[in-house]
């Protein structure tokens, strides 16, 4: 390995290469790319006052080319992260520590599966890892989580002695369909009938549209934004994302987004966002101006299956959460979160509690996995 190597903590994503930073995972994956996070930035949806402080991690050559990168923040709090660590905080308190300010390692408020060690080389892993460890260490930061991993990465983050921690989440897998009414025939006969009736329920009386690139317009955005606000007040309190955000998101990525909006008489009243991967597609956002039954299955799911096999995507990932899923085919999956702790005693309490906790997302996915709608092989 180069002795030249060196750790650097940058003020920003927007501070660095595009294209180096990208270089590193931002093609396949849209939300560690370049442009996603950098449009956080720049809208103000993350930086100052928001509790998520832009600290990536890099590594560089004697040249200052980038090699290695953590997505990472300084957070205040622990909202926007959908792996819930508040029990630790209020056990680390009570205890007489501080658990905030942390590092997490992750796309904000983004709880969708990826690379969070961003690599030209593997063997650039441990670097990158000690690095994080020594910005907590030198920050007096009490840890660091790396949340939604992808599978093939959590090895890395174990080699170093990070604790794994494990979720649930539901996705829907393309089994080479041709089309909707092929993937309905892999389902049994009356859950096939319950989801051909919620379709013709929700899209009855609507037009429904999907926009994408140059396509979506300001007056697209303006109209989502309300919906989001919604959504987003009802769970959340506070909308996490800026109105800019959405239009910055669509000047630098429109061509990696799909936006599917209902209409009822030429008004737009719900609409959902999705973000096209190199082999998955990620719904994130939705919202509504007035309830209609079965219309967030049709615009999140529904559309969402569509969208996959027209493209020929492996899978879509339709957020966090959400029980409902599996009724239509999204099937249980579990998902990787990795934690460090500079205190040593509270390492141990926590590996004592996931080690415990695993055991019970397991059979949870079992159980899960039991209620899928598909048709019996037997």
């Amino acid at each position: 390995m180069n002795d030249e190597l060196t750790v650097r903590l940058a003020p920003s994503v927007g501070s660095l290469d595009a294209e180096e930073w990208n270089a590193l995972g931002g093609v396949n994956n849209p939300f560690v790319s370049h442009e996603f996070l950098s449009a956080l930035e720049d809208s103000g949806s993350v930086g100052a006052g928001t509790g998520w402080e832009p600290a990536p991690i890099t590594i560089t050559d004697n040249n200052g080319q980038i090699l290695a990168a953590l997505p990472s923040y300084a957070k205040g709090h622990s909202q926007g992260e959908y792996v819930f660590d508040h029990s630790w905080a209020d056990a680390l308190h009570r205890a007489g520590g501080r658990y905030y300010p942390k590092l997490q390692i992750a796309s904000p408020f983004t709880p969708a599966n990826g690379p969070r060690l961003l690599l030209l080389d593997p063997a650039f892993a441990p670097y990158l890892l000690k690095g994080a460890e020594a910005v907590c260490l030198q920050n007096e930061f009490s840890s660091a989580h790396a949340t939604f991993v992808e599978e093939e990465q959590v090895r890395l983050f174990e080699a170093q002695d990070w604790l794994v921690r494990t979720d649930i989440q539901f996705h829907w897998f393309n089994r080479d369909y041709d089309d909707f009414e092929g993937y309905l025939g892999s389902l049994a006969s009356r859950k096939r009938k319950n989801l051909r009736k919620e379709r013709q329920a929700a899209q009855c009386d609507l037009r429904i549209a999907r926009l994408s690139g140059d396509d979506i317009k300001q007056e697209h955005w303006d109209a989502f934004w309300i919906f989001y606000q919604d959504t987003g007040a009802r769970k959340w309190g506070t909308p996490y994302l800026t109105r800019d955000a959405f239009t910055l998101l669509g000047e630098r990525m429109g061509s990696r987004m799909v936006l599917i909006l209902a209409y009822e008489n030429d008004l737009p009243i719900a609409g959902a966002l999705n973000f096209v991967g190199s082999d998955a597609l990620y719904g994130r956002y939705w919202g509504c101006a007035r309830d209609v039954k079965f219309l967030h299955f049709e615009l999140c799911y529904y559309q969402a299956i569509d969208i996959a096999i027209e493209l020929g995507l492996k899978r879509v990932e339709a957020g966090a959460q959400g029980g409902h899923k599996l009724a239509r085919g999204y099937e249980p999956v579990q998902t990787f979160s990795t934690h460090w702790f500079a205190d040593a005693g509270f390492r141990a309490a926590v590996a004592d509690f996931l080690e415990r906790e695993k055991e019970s997302v397991s059979m949870d996915q079992d159980m899960l996995g039991r209620r899928t709608p598909f048709r019996s092989e037997t």
